[in-house]
């Protein structure tokens, strides 16, 4: 293997080139866990690893308790396959809950106050029943405790990563939050050690290939414990050296066809990306202030051709009808316009639209105002 091959390896072992996953719980389980800030984002970064898929399948695998959204890795927000959470929550969250005692201090936010909130919240929501982030905001509200200053928003972060609550199904627009205990069966979990081997091997698996760097980053681990879990896993994987520094894979990576060239649309906060600390396997760092422009955090949906960032791309919804339009890094061949077509027409179909409803522009290949359009 070559470092030239990394993006394309990632893509396979990623099932986005090549899947065998049929359900959407199968996905999430085989990355360990799935970013989920841009929630619609997020279940296209699931739809698009599954041969067939439609937004509606994956969101009922929420509602019907497959996938749990929750603050995990690092303390943001990710999928989770039901009988992970609470394993993957004990591992994580003490570090995450131990960095974040100055930001609760600033708010004013003590164990005393967070008692009282985790009260409120058990006898509102005990009996299976779920209530939006704006009616927990109320209910704090009418007991005296503001939730002015992004204190609200913490007050649900914390009680997530200590195990009270999690994300319920949608209502219509609406999130909803529900109680973790009541919403996920127990599963049995992993003592330290195994759990440390599992998450590496769940990472290493569908990341690879990857570095220990990158396992840190995703994970929030610290470095020795990030270590400790690859040394457990390490003969479940294989090591490869790409110009001098240790890539880590699974044992039998799968294959990806050599046919010419696949195009990808991925969502902005998808694991392809999002999932390691050094993205330049990838992303040309020339024109990564295009994909998260002036380093805010926010990622823009990107065209993946042959494993690497081409471009990137918007969606315009309008009476029934999507408008597609790509602007890619450079001036694209017809076969990498027709891969991205039909990468767009596969969105289409998950977004349960016919293909007519369509029009693909690559605006930047033709004089302003005038994009080209390609119909799927």
């Amino acid at each position: 293997m070559i470092l030239g091959e990394t993006g394309r390896q990632r893509l396979a072992n990623q099932s986005i080139a090549v899947s065998e996953c049929r359900r959407p719980e199968e996905v999430v389980a085989v990355l360990g866990a799935m970013q989920a800030q841009d929630f619609t984002g997020a279940l296209w970064s699931v739809g698009l690893r599954m041969p067939e898929a439609t937004e509606a399948n994956v969101e009922q695998a929420i509602a019907d308790r497959k996938i749990v959204r929750t603050w995990l890795m690092r303390g943001t927000l990710h999928f989770v396959a039901a009988p992970d959470v609470r394993w993957m929550l004990d591992l994580l969250a003490p570090r995450t809950l131990a960095r974040s005692v100055g930001r609760a201090a600033g708010l004013e936010l003590d164990v005393r106050t967070f008692a009282r909130c985790e009260k409120l919240f058990v006898r509102e929501l005990a009996g299976n029943r779920q209530l939006t982030r704006e009616a927990l905001m109320e209910l704090l509200e009418r007991h005296k405790i503001s939730t002015a200053n992004q204190r609200g928003y913490h007050i649900l972060w914390r009680l997530a990563q200590e195990r009270l609550i999690c994300f319920g199904r949608r209502v219509g627009k609406q999130h909803t939050f529900v109680l973790l205990d009541e919403w996920v069966p127990a599963a049995r979990k992993p003592d330290r050690d195994a759990a440390l081997a599992e998450m590496a091997r769940r990472y290493f698996t569908s990341h690879g290939p990857a570095t220990v760097q990158d396992f840190i980053g995703w994970t929030g681990l610290n470095a020795a414990d990030a270590r400790a879990g690859l040394d457990r896993a390490a003969a479940r994987l294989a090591r490869v050296t790409l110009g001098g520094t240790d890539y880590w894979m699974p044992r039998d990576p799968v294959k990806l066809p050599r046919t010419a060239p696949a195009g990808f649309l991925l969502p902005g906060f998808d694991e392809f990306l999002l999932g390691y600390k050094d993205r330049n396997a990838v992303l040309d760092p020339r024109h990564a202030q295009k994909v998260v422009p002036g380093d805010n955090g926010m990622f823009s949906p990107t065209v993946v051709l042959d494993g690497r960032v081409a471009g990137t791309w918007r969606r315009t919804l309008k009476k029934g009808a999507v408008t597609i339009t790509v602007n890619p890094f450079k001036r694209l061949k017809k076969i990498e316009m027709r891969a991205i077509t039909l990468a767009a027409d596969r969105y289409l179909r998950f977004l349960g639209l016919p293909a007519p409803a369509a029009s693909v522009e690559f605006a930047q290949l033709a004089p302003a105002r005038t994009p080209a359009v390609f119909m799927p």
